[in-house]
Order: structure tokens, then sequence, then C-alpha cells
């Protein structure tokens, strides 16, 4: 039998699915575990949204849509909103693709970006699947290392020491997943001059915007005119509306990058579904209470599980900006992440996703959602308490 190719033994399992998988053995060996692995919101789909989704296959939307890089009236609501949240105006027709889902949005951003061997810089901690798909397009991820004694913060000396001349693309999600932190002015401006320095594109994963702490927005990348016709905006409605099995995204920027990408989309994806874009219209342009709700919920969760974390010995959990991530770390440890991540589930039942997975290889984090229902929050933070003496 012909073996995979080499580049498919780069590629790893998700661990944060690796994780969900063990939480289902478990469970369904009538073990009582909480899972807090996943980045789920644990609310519904918002009604008037899926009667849109309802209404659209009642009407026959299902068939292949048209044009393929998404219907007029998404492509429209999505450009509508770049320009409300994010200053940038952009051509509906030439500049947005519609995707099924924010990871082949991203998947297509990088593809049309990388050529073997270019490089690619990802701040750590950073998503899980971003070296993954870097890997994927022929692209090389280098890990730009930041420390949650700094508050995460990127520093230009930094960037700079882990640039070369193959270096095409940085990749920014804030709030970030996982540990919520948004960047700063400072950082803005850092990432701005690293990239007019050396001719670099900006990927701003944006799917988190919506989900941001004590009255303080989100700031895109896109929105400083110096740097916007280089930034490719990937964003989409799983997070912030609830819509994480609806798989929508999209990705956004110069129209000749565009062109590149929705080739690609075109050949891979064709298009996502009709009826499910006809549900994001609705999401973009209904009532917006819906995400000010959940928001506001996750930002009570937040207080708790800071609150919660930092009073138990030894361990100790920053700030939460955004998102609905904690990433608290075990101070005194000779263990890894992943040997604390091993020793919550088996000891306590709760699952969270070792710092490792995420690019942190100095201390031992680890990334719990608190997307969850309040009790099981509460729960899972005193098994935690119980059994804290066996992490140190």
């Amino acid at each position: 039998m012909p073996s995979p190719t080499q580049l498919a033994q780069k590629i790893s399992k998700s661990p944060t699915i690796a994780m969900n998988d063990k939480a289902k053995e478990l469970a369904a060996e009538g073990h009582a575990v909480i899972g807090l692995a996943g980045g789920e919101p644990d609310f519904d789909t918002p009604a008037h949204i899926v009667d849109a989704a309802v209404k659209a296959i009642r009407d026959g939307e299902t068939r292949y849509a048209a044009p393929s890089k998404g219907i007029q009236p998404l492509l429209e609501a999505i450009a509508q909103k770049l320009e409300r949240d994010n200053a940038l105006r952009v051509n509906p027709s030439s500049d947005i693709i519609v995707t099924p889902g924010g990871k082949l949005a991203l998947f297509l951003a990088l593809k049309a970006l990388v050529d073997p061997g270019d490089e690619v810089l990802i701040p750590a901690p950073y998503w899980v699947s971003y070296p993954s798909i870097t890997t994927m397009v022929g692209g090389v991820p280098v890990t730009v290392e930041t420390s949650s004694a700094d508050n995460y913060r990127l520093r230009l000396d930094q960037l700079r020491e882990h640039t070369s001349d193959r270096t095409k693309v940085i990749i920014i999600n804030s709030p970030c997943n996982p540990t919520g932190h948004m960047i700063s002015s400072e950082e803005i401006e850092a990432i701005a001059t690293l990239a007019l320095e050396n001719d670099l594109y900006i990927i701003s994963d944006e799917i988190y915007a919506k989900l941001n702490f004590d009255g303080r927005p989100a700031v895109s990348l896109s929105s400083l005119p110096d740097i916007a016709d280089r930034v490719i905006v990937v964003d989409g409605v799983s997070k912030a509306y609830a819509m994480t099995g609806w798989r929508l995204g999209w990705l956004a920027g110069p129209s000749s990058f565009m062109s590149v990408a929705g080739m690609f989309n075109s050949q891979t994806a064709t298009a996502a579904a009709t009826f499910t874009q006809h549900a994001a219209v609705a999401a973009l342009t209904g009532p917006q209470d819906c995400v000010e709700e959940m928001r506001q919920s996750y930002e009570e969760r937040r207080d708790f599980m800071v609150q919660a974390f930092n009073g138990i010995e030894n361990m100790s959990c920053p700030d939460i900006e955004g998102a609905f991530y904690a990433f608290p770390k075990v101070d005194e440890t000779s263990k890894s992440s992943e040997e604390v991540a091993n020793i919550i589930l088996e000891e306590s039942l709760v699952v969270g996703v070792p710092g490792n997975a995420f690019g942190v290889t100095k201390d031992a984090h680890i990334r719990f959602s608190f997307a969850e229902d309040f009790n099981k929050l509460k729960e899972a933070v005193e098994r935690i308490r119980a059994i804290a003496d066996k992490l140190a």
C-alpha cells in the first residue's frame, strides 16, 4: 500500500478534539465528566436565525449558492459589518468570500499567500490549528512565544528576532484563543511597523471580536489605513451567534488577493450551504440583543473563573479580556502541562486542554472553556481545588 505523503505525516489530530474524545470515552463508561475542552457556546442559536434558515429551506434555497463566493445579500451584510465594526470599506462583489466555517477561510487565506518554504509568524499562545494549517499549505510556522507574566504582550524587538527574508505572513487573533488577550495600541503599532518593514501580509482572525469584556471593544488591524491593503480578515458567525454547527465563515481582503483565494475555494468547497447563508444574513442584519446577552453571561462567568482559579493554592489566572476561555497555570510544578491536564482529568474528571497544544513551552497552563453552565463551572473548580496538591 502507498504510504501517506511526508506532509500528511507532519499533521497531528487537534489536541482539543483529542481531549474531547477522551472525555467522551470516560462519560460512556459512566463517569461524571465535566468537559471544558471545547470551544462551543452553550447557548442555542437565536430563534430569528433558525427561522430564517427554515424559511430558506421551505422556499427552495437548497441548491448551489450563486455566486459561489456567497449570495449577494450575505456579501452585502458582511461588507456593512466591516464598515460598521472595522471602519473598512470593501467591495462586496470582489473582496469577500463566504466559506463553510472559519477554518476553511483561514486555509484559503494561507493557501493564497504562502509558497512552499515561506514562513508564517504565529504568536503563542495560539489557536491549535494555526501551525497545522500553515504546514498543510507548505508553509513553515514560526512560533513567537509570549508570557503571562508580561500579559502576553507582543513586542517589536521580539517580532523582529523571529522575522527572516522568508517571512510572508503574521497571524493575529484578538481576542485570543486561549488567553483572551486583546492587542493593545502599542502592539498594533508594533505589528504594523513589522508588516511595513518586511512587506508582510497580516491575517486578522476576528472570530471572537464581539465577545469582549469591561467595555473595551476589539480593534481590527484592518481599520488602520496604512496597512489596510495588507490585512486579510477571517471571521464567522460560530462564536458570537452560537452557530458552530452551521459552518459559516468568511474572509475579506484586497481584490487581487481575493481572486486567487476564490479560485481555490471554487475548486474545493465550491460554496457554503445556501440556507446557512440566509441564516447568516439574519444573524448580521437582525436584532443584536442576543449577542449582548451572551456576551454579558460570558463576562459574569469570566469574573467567577478568574477569582476561583486565583483562589486555588499554587494556581494563578491572569485577567481575561475577551473570548470564553480561562488559561490558568500551576505556579510551582515540575510537571508538564500535558501531565497536569491528565491528572486533572483522571483525578477530578474535569477536561481541559494542555498549554503545550497552544505553543506554550515554559509553564504548566491548562485551557478551560467557560462557555458552560454556571453550576458545572463551580463544580469543576471545586473538583480541581480538591486535588490541587497533586499538581505541584
